[in-house]
């Protein structure tokens, strides 16, 4: 779980350095925010292909085989960004390149690490393991300040990359095993139970015509648009309103506390209350994270308790995706089917940022994006409240799930 928590936020360290990187590429090289936020959107819409294909390989060969090399490959990538010369199209290959090195390092693979070793406590395990992105929400943004502050950008990206993939590696090489690793200690009686789960859902086809999984589609795709948008431009969006490069960095971090603390604590309030009123409303809270941050609201004050908001619905929106599927498509073909949830989710990260550099070109400010942000939420929330009755996927109602 340790190994897998480390892992699972290494991959979301170019997301969180971003903005810290902006100011002085755009400096350098004189390109605007949307050209450098499109290479981040270049990569995550290459991996929206290939991520069944990774699927595929994990049910394979386990988690273990592809992260070893994969966190070997990401330091690579993450260090080859040091070389940039200016080239849009040589940026654009390299961002091209973290995409196909990333596929190893994605979330698919530590989540099948933990579930296929976890059982009584699986909720708790992958709750904790998801607190690795909100992790590297509360460490990289100071980190890289410091970094670039020190060493220039070009040696940033090295130390990023040396930083997280080192332990990240020895981790993984370490106590990385998953349940294809230890396939001799299960029994067979184990695996009866397990294959009996797997058999209680609905079908590929009859999830593409479920109301309540498409809700929860558009939910999902709405909140990774405008969260990942504005975590990617939060810090350029604190130094536009006043602060200094050094305080928005610090409060770019506040994020990641709100991140940690909303997978826990909706992860414990989901297996305890109604699981789509608590999704709703975790999902609906962000629309006033947006809003105080827009004049005349914000003030040093309003911004950390803004920043929490946004980072505590942000953290807990894959949680959220991956709990409300299970409980509606069930077990049968939930691979594919959140296979489908995963690749909206990396859409949204794809367009996310390159939406809120767009609005920043076109306007001069972030003002536009915080109003979509508020709509949008409010909008997100309210598909979840709207789900209908969640179907019975025990074994003893097996009939209904052939229905």
């Amino acid at each position: 779980m340790l190994a897998s928590l480390v892992g699972f936020g290494y991959y979301s360290v170019m997301i969180y350095a971003m903005g810290l990187f902006m100011e002085p590429l755009s400096n350098e090289f004189g390109w605007n925010r949307s050209q450098i936020s499109a290479g981040m959107s270049i990569s995550a819409i290459l991996s929206i292909p290939l991520s069944p294909v990774v699927g595929a390989m994990i049910d394979r060969w386990g988690s273990r085989k592809l992260a070893l090399p994969g966190l070997i490959l990401m330091t690579g990538a993450i260090s080859a960004f040091s070389i940039s010369n200016g080239s849009l199209t040589q940026w654009w290959i390299l961002w091209t390149i973290y995409a196909l090195c990333g596929l190893g390092v994605k979330a698919t693979i530590w989540i099948a690490a933990v579930s296929g070793v976890f059982t009584t406590s699986r909720g708790l395990a992958l709750a904790i393991v998801m607190t690795g992105a909100a992790l590297a929400q509360i460490i990289v943004p100071p980190s890289a300040q410091w970094l670039i502050a020190e060493f220039g950008w070009r040696l940033a990206y090295i130390g990023l990359a040396l930083g997280w993939g080192v332990p990240s590696l020895l981790l993984s090489y370490l106590f990385l095993f998953d349940a294809h690793d230890r396939q001799k200690n299960i029994t067979q009686h184990q695996q009866e139970e397990t294959s009996n789960g797997v058999l209680m859902g609905l079908t590929v086809k009859q999830a593409l015509c479920d109301r309540n999984l498409w809700l929860i589609a558009g939910s999902t795709i709405t909140m990774m648009m405008l969260t990942v948008g504005v975590l990617v431009h939060q810090v350029p969006l604190f130094t536009d309103v006043g602060l200094t490069r050094e305080d928005a960095a610090w409060l770019a971090s506040i994020s990641g506390v709100g991140g940690i603390a909303g997978k826990l604590v909706t992860g414990y309030l989901m297996d305890r209350s109604n699981p789509n009123f608590v999704g709703g409303a975790t999902m609906g809270v962000a629309a006033l994270g947006f809003l105080f941050l827009m004049e005349p609201f914000r003030s040093t004050l309003v911004i950390v308790g803004c920043a929490f908001i946004i980072g505590y619905s942000s953290g807990a929106k894959l949680q959220i995706t991956a709990f409300l599927t299970g409980r509606y498509a069930g077990m049968k073909h939930f691979g594919t089917i959140f296979g489908v949830m995963s690749s909206l989710i990396t859409v949204g990260s794809a367009f996310g940022p390159f939406m809120a550099g767009a609005i920043f070109d076109h306007y001069g400010n972030y003002d536009m994006l915080l109003n979509i942000g508020v709509v949008g939420a409010l909008c997100a929330g309210f598909a979840l409240f709207i789900l209908g009755k969640r179907p019975n996927w025990s074994p003893e109602a097996g009939a209904l799930s052939q229905g």
